[in-house]
């Protein structure tokens, strides 16, 4: 098998997907699940992935992420990138406070303690916790967890940001909520996203972009502009024509998979 290459490219926060594909296991036990992906994400766009379960939305972000290695293709991230990836899961130390969480990767980067501090207090700014920094995970809503979730992310200090369904556990309103903060997060750090969700209108709400992958093996096949000022509603007439054009397109796929 040829494994991903990743080589620079000259604009930073670029991602480029040039006939990925992946393969799980060998001979007549392999399992292709995804299928010559090809991808162009600008720098400062909002790309959002959705699909069946299963089609390889989150294999596509773990390949991109470097915490797998693709059968073939190739992954071009700009200047050599290493983005931040957020999941589903907050994954938050549950003995460390919300600020010693947020300091975990400038420790890493090397960072000196009082330029960690300075750097986790505008973090936490950034979020809407500043006054949570000595809080514990477990004294923190789920909404106030993907929040420092973010943060730690964002600590990185990397423009490009990958993202796995992170508003999938929580309740509509504090999605909602959380859809305005990333979306104004996004729009002052002009950073590249691509989001993985199963929920059709939460990318016509976030998106610039719609990427439907099929059912196995994952192939691209539909994309679609949002072309809604901002800011948005989620439930606003023009995003919900949208989200019913992308689940039309879905719903046939996963009817054609079926048969």
């Amino acid at each position: 098998m040829t494994s991903t290459t990743t080589t620079p490219r000259s604009a930073t926060g670029s991602v480029a997907l040039r006939g990925v594909t992946k393969v799980y296991g060998q001979g007549e036990n392999a399992v292709l699940a995804l299928d010559g992906v090809s991808l162009d994400v600008a720098p400062g766009e909002f790309v959002c992935l959705v699909g069946a379960s299963g089609c390889g939305k989150s294999t596509l972000l773990n390949l991109v992420a470097g915490l797998d290695r693709s059968s073939g293709g190739q992954i071009d991230l700009g200047d050599g990138v290493n983005p931040g990836l957020m999941f589903q899961e907050p994954a938050l130390f549950p003995w460390l406070t919300v600020e010693a969480n947020v300091e975990v990767p400038l420790k890493l980067r090397g960072l000196p303690r009082a330029e960690r501090r300075e750097k986790v207090a505008e973090l936490l700014r950034t979020v809407h916790l500043a006054e949570f920094g000595r809080k514990r995970p477990h004294q923190l809503s789920g909404g106030m967890r993907q929040r420092v979730a973010l943060a730690r992310t964002l600590a990185l200090d990397t423009p490009v940001l990958l993202m796995d369904e992170p508003f999938g556990a929580l309740d509509a309103m504090t999605r909602d909520i959380l859809h305005d903060e990333l979306e104004r997060i996004w729009s002052e750090r002009r950073l590249t996203v691509l989001f993985v969700t199963h929920n059709v209108r939460e990318a016509a709400r976030l998106a610039d972009r719609i990427i439907l992958l099929s059912s196995r093996p994952g192939r691209i096949i539909y994309s679609t502009r949002v072309d809604v000022p901002r800011p948005r509603r989620i439930d606003s007439p023009e995003i919900a024509n949208i989200a019913a054009e992308v689940t039309d397109r879905l719903r046939t796929e996963v009817g054609r998979h079926g048969q």
